[in-house]
């Protein structure tokens, strides 16, 4: 018998809580989700003349379309309309982008499950790489407009780190749970496409949320997790003040119990995923 070999016995009654082993495969298969979010953003591009352009094109069209259809109604209630119309938009689009390619790149990818072995986070972990990159390179495009509309980009545009990284964690952890039904369920990913847009216009993005009865913004605030997401974005950026603890904590307890209840969530059916997709 060679040196080299080594027996190796798998004891399945010490394998570690599904969540805890879905993220040290996480970190064990950390270049191959890599290749992941890479694939992710070449085919994005590849075949477009504007190539990753279009990250910044495409939200500024965006405002400009929306700015002429509600600067009549809010202009008037806001300084810069544009500029804060993009501050909240690139917030909504870090979201709703990112959690719906975590359950679409799940279900797309089921061939790669059949063929080798990956944790199956991986598709949803690359989808809020890709999202992230995407909202980076969408600040210059907003930085000018900020501008150009006479808001000054303050010091406080330093916490953004945080206000992109609680996103990234909500999306992600919603994300996961979304992947989850729609394995079981594909409808589900043609529906959520319906509830982003009811889900949108109910967050104050396009209007201020002082213009919203007392009453419906505290249900607002209770009730829609995206309002404190998209308020702690845009704070730094657009107000040039950072939230208060009374603002940040809830946010902060609201994404990490998200997170963990869909990380769990999806680890726990992941091993039903390569039957299934």
């Amino acid at each position: 018998m060679s040196e080299s070999y080594r027996e190796i016995i798998y004891d399945s009654a010490k394998r570690p809580p599904r969540p805890i082993e879905e993220l040290l495969q996480v970190i064990q298969y950390r270049d191959l989700i890599f290749q992941l979010l890479r694939r992710d953003l070449l085919t994005r591009y590849k075949r477009s003349v504007l190539g990753i352009a279009w990250t910044m094109i495409g939200p500024l069209g965006t405002m400009i379309v929306l700015s002429i259809v509600f600067s009549q109604a809010f202009a008037g209630a806001v300084k810069g309309y544009p500029a804060y119309i993009l501050s909240g938009l690139m917030a909504w689009n870090l979201f709703a982008q990112t959690s719906n390619a975590a359950m679409v790149n799940l279900v797309w990818g089921g061939g790669l499950l059949h063929r080798i072995y990956i944790p199956r986070t991986s598709f949803a972990l690359a989808a809020v790489g890709t999202g992230l990159i995407n909202t980076v390179i969408a600040l210059v495009p907003l930085s000018l407009v900020m501008i150009l509309y006479g808001i000054p980009l303050r010091w406080t545009i330093l916490f953004m780190p945080v206000s992109f990284l609680l996103i990234a964690a909500f999306a992600l952890g919603f994300g996961l749970i979304l992947s989850t039904f729609a394995v079981y369920f594909p409808d589900v990913a043609e529906m959520y496409q319906i509830v982003l847009m009811a889900w949108m216009y109910l967050t104050p993005i396009l209007y201020p949320e002082e213009i919203l009865h007392p009453l419906i913004r505290q249900w607002v605030i209770w009730l829609n997790p995206m309002y404190s997401l998209v308020k702690i974005f845009r704070l730094p950026l657009y107000y040039g003040s950072l939230p208060s603890l009374a603002e940040l904590l809830p946010a902060v307890l609201m994404v990490l119990v998200v997170l963990v209840v869909g990380w769990s969530f999806f680890s726990f059916r992941s091993d039903e995923f390569a039957y299934r997709v």
